[in-house]
């Protein structure tokens, strides 16, 4: 009997880490939707349009999947953006932003997608949240925040559905070598900012260990081998060997004494009051 293709539902699927998972899914056999705000052609998807700022959006995106296959049996949280300025300076009104993509969007889409996971009696759901949800990172404190909220949320989807037979997994990447830092918000460097120092370096730093990062490839084929389990674990860590051991770390080590191992990462000295 001919194994049927499992559907899958990507988001952020037109770039980076979106492009490698729809590669290696569609390579072997995956029939892969995916969504991104503007239109986009690829060989390894079928594009659907979705702002994850918009719950209209997602509602029709959700909606145009279940028309053409009358299934999801896969839903895959790819797609977020980047924020960085300080707690002090960052508007409000991006920081809601940030939440409403890198949360509230994520959460809007498995709303939509769990009713039809449950009349079927499986499913998989992926959360895609990053390293950086373990730890509040400098200049990076609501990006560390939206991604540890998507953490905690899944550890709680899990319990609660597992008992329809879906699974949930949160995938925390390091860093890829992808084009993040093109839609990051960015808080202005003001040179009259008392924190202009810290975070002009700060932010050149970021960069370079993007640059320096894992190939989007190594997600894509992970993704693909996790699929293939039958028990897979609920929490991933994917990324260069010291960026994996800090959830380790953060639960191992003294608060201060981690925060001294960031500041000094960071190079960030204290400042004459």
């Amino acid at each position: 009997m001919q194994q049927v293709s499992k559907v899958v539902l990507l988001t952020g699927a037109s770039g980076g880490l979106g492009t490698a998972i729809a590669k290696h899914l569609s390579e072997k056999n995956y029939i892969v939707y995916g969504t991104s705000r503007q239109p986009h052609t690829s060989p390894y998807y079928t594009w659907i349009p979705m702002d994850l700022s918009d719950a209209d959006s997602i509602d029709e995106a959700v909606k145009q999947v279940l028309s053409k296959e009358n299934r999801i049996d896969i839903l895959i949280n790819n797609a977020g953006i980047g924020i960085t300025g300080s707690v002090e300076e960052t508007s409000i009104e991006d920081i809601k932003h940030v939440f409403n993509v890198n949360v509230f969007g994520v959460v809007q889409t498995i709303q939509k997608v769990l009713p039809m996971m449950r009349k079927q009696q499986s499913g998989t759901i992926i959360n895609i949240s990053s390293i950086a949800g373990y730890t509040g990172l400098p200049f990076r404190g609501f990006y560390s925040a939206t991604k540890s909220a998507v953490m905690r949320m899944s550890e709680a989807l899990s319990s609660e559905v597992k008992s329809f037979n879906i699974k949930v997994i949160d995938i925390a990447p390091g860093d890829f070598q992808t084009n993040i830092a093109a839609g990051r918000l960015y808080t202005e460097a003001r040179e009259n900012s008392p924190y202009y120092s810290d975070y002009k370096r700060i932010l050149k730093m970021i960069d370079e260990e993007v640059e320096a990062g894992l190939k989007p490839d190594v997600l894509g084929q992970k993704i693909t081998k996790i699929l293939n389990l039958n028990h897979p674990k609920l929490r991933y860590n994917i990324g260069l060997f010291m960026q994996r051991i800090t959830p380790y770390l953060t639960c191992l080590l003294p608060g201060r004494f981690f925060e001294k191992l960031i500041r000094n990462h960071y190079k960030m000295h204290n400042k004459n009051s």
